[in-house]
């Protein structure tokens, strides 16, 4: 298998092979690697349910699913919505596809790094598709002032954002995006895609689907096999008022939802606990995780919201040799981000697993960028708890920062509750809401396509 590794991925575009794949270069019977890579619920379903859905396996594919209308009604029974105001995809992908077909006229804004169909699928179909950079200096969050300028000065017609974002975790609060949301109305479209917000809990209620159903422009996206745990089971749905989702609803098959979606989506009224339980849990391990990473000399870990952790390598480090000795020498898959636009080969997003696979995941990493032996990714010292860049200055700040990159500010002098610092000359301005992230630097745009 190791021979053809770096071949499977560069076959896979922005994307990374499928376990599929994986498992049938490998030639070895069995599970697959352990799946970093799949941002996906580990917890849901629970075996009981595999157990139930293998008992009715013979049915659920022999015959025909339910309409699409009647699984929808399903599930609006489920969230509380109005159908009238949810479409149903075959996966959030399918939904992508329809937006840009139906809803997207000639451009489209988005920041980057994000999900790839996002900047994919536009440009397909002939959009112009205009890039806000999240800088990395800020820790890749988005400042909506900064990006509704960017969107006024191109011009651009539809804004899309994703809270969370992926690859990153970051995550915007729900005022701010309902106050961005208005000040975008006179936009063709707004597309807040939540695919994965079920994992946030930064703030009880995050979710502006009842806002969007109130506003004309407004689509919000979510993913449902990502919250389940179940990527096979294509399904996904969109929130919308009903005029925009009745035109999307309109244009998809009346089977378009397969038995599986329908078994899974009328299941899930005798397990919402099991759910609610498996969200918790993935938000524990998320912070536990981000802890075990952030000990490795170097290692940069931005917060996240989302189940996975976004993290930087340390000097010296390639995130396409990490990534295929990661899966060569330790049959671990991770999703090293240098095909993201915005992001380079030195990231990794790194799926929130169970324990045991995080002290797997760190034993490995340990051992590919720190490891005694000749082909250490980060070169210098193989101790495991340092390394050397080349560069004695590098190797200073690196030390001081944990790999950040950037010292921590200079203590500043107590000001009044409500106010933070400013610079001198500038006004003080209001601190950022709980758990949001410092606002990003000035980004500089490209160009409009002609």
């Amino acid at each position: 298998m190791s021979g053809n590794v770096t071949s499977l991925f560069r076959g896979t575009a922005a994307h990374s092979p499928s376990m599929a794949a994986l498992t049938r270069e490998s030639g070895e019977a069995g599970a697959g690697p352990v799946d970093f890579c799949i941002p996906c619920n580990p917890y849901f379903p629970t075996p009981a349910m595999f157990e139930e859905m293998a008992g009715r396996l013979r049915d659920i594919i022999t015959y025909y699913p339910s309409g699409a209308d009647t699984i929808t009604a399903e599930l609006c029974g489920l969230l509380e919505l109005p159908p009238q105001c949810v479409a149903m995809g075959n996966g959030s992908t399918e939904l992508i596809t329809w937006i840009d077909h139906l809803l997207v006229r000639d451009s489209l804004a988005v920041p980057v790094p994000t999900f790839g169909r996002w900047t994919d699928q536009p440009m397909e179909t002939g959009k112009r598709v205009d890039m806000f950079p999240l800088q990395e200096s800020a820790g890749f969050a988005l400042d909506l002032a900064r990006y509704a300028e960017f969107v006024r000065a191109r011009g651009t017609r539809t804004v899309v954002i994703c809270n969370p974002n992926n690859p990153d975790g970051g995550y915007l609060h729900k005022q701010a995006l309902v106050q961005f949301m208005d000040a975008m109305a006179d936009r063709d479209l707004v597309v807040i895609d939540e695919s994965f917000l079920e994992f946030a809990d930064a703030e009880a209620e995050p979710s502006v689907v009842r806002e969007a159903m109130l506003r004309p422009n407004v689509v919000v996206l979510r993913s449902l096999g990502k919250n389940f745990g179940l990527h096979g089971i294509r399904f996904g749905y969109l929130v919308a008022n009903p005029a925009l989702a009745g035109r999307v609803r309109a244009m998809l098959p009346k089977w378009n939802l397969n038995s599986f979606a329908e078994h899974v989506v009328f299941m899930l009224r005798d397990h919402g606990p099991e759910y609610a339980q498996s969200l918790h849990q993935v938000r524990r391990d998320r912070l536990e995780m981000a802890g075990r990473l952030s000990a490795l000399p170097g290692l940069t870990v931005y917060p996240s919201q989302g189940n996975f952790l976004f993290v930087r390598l340390p000097v010296g480090a390639e995130g396409t040799v990490v990534r295929d000795r990661m899966l060569t020498e330790h049959r671990i898959l991770v999703r090293e981000c240098g095909n993201k636009i915005g992001s380079s080969s030195r990231f990794l997003r790194l799926v929130v697993r169970p324990q045991v696979d995080v002290h797997r995941l760190v034993s490995g990493l340990e051992q590919v960028l720190y490891g005694s032996r000749r082909g250490a990714a980060v070169p210098g010292p193989a101790t495991g708890t340092g390394y050397s860049s080349g560069t004695a200055a590098v190797d200073r700040l690196v030390s001081e920062t944990n790999g950040a990159g950037m010292r921590a500010p200079a203590p500043q002098p107590a000001v009044p509750p409500g106010l933070v610092p400013a610079p001198a000359g500038a006004t003080a301005t209001p601190p950022p809401a709980p758990g949001a992230r410092a606002p990003a630097a000035a980004p500089v745009g490209p160009a409009p396509r002609q």
